[in-house]
């Protein structure tokens, strides 16, 4: 920030009241804590990733069946009417 920005803020700040010059400092300070946690470019990645890549290395690692379709009593009674008359 050059001098002259600087001296023009303090200026400023010299004519706010002290709440107005408490609303100017906490913006200072969210801005500064904005600033320092920014990623930096090393730390983000540099293509997104779709939820199949991100969970690719676990899939087919659980036990049991992998489909529900092996199970030949799963579709019994699917669509028929039920006592509470629901479909």
């Amino acid at each position: 920030m050059s001098a002259s920005i600087q001296q023009e803020v303090i200026n400023g700040l010299q004519q706010l009241s002290f709440e107005e010059q408490q609303i100017v400092l906490n913006l200072v300070i969210s801005l500064r804590n904005k600033h320092f946690q920014r990623p930096k470019p090393s730390e983000t990645p540099q293509t997104p990733q779709s939820f199949l890549d991100v969970a690719e290395e676990y899939i087919g690692r659980g036990e049991g069946a992998s489909d529900l379709s092996t199970n030949a009593d799963y579709m019994e009674g699917y669509g028929e009417n039920t006592s509470t008359g629901h479909s």
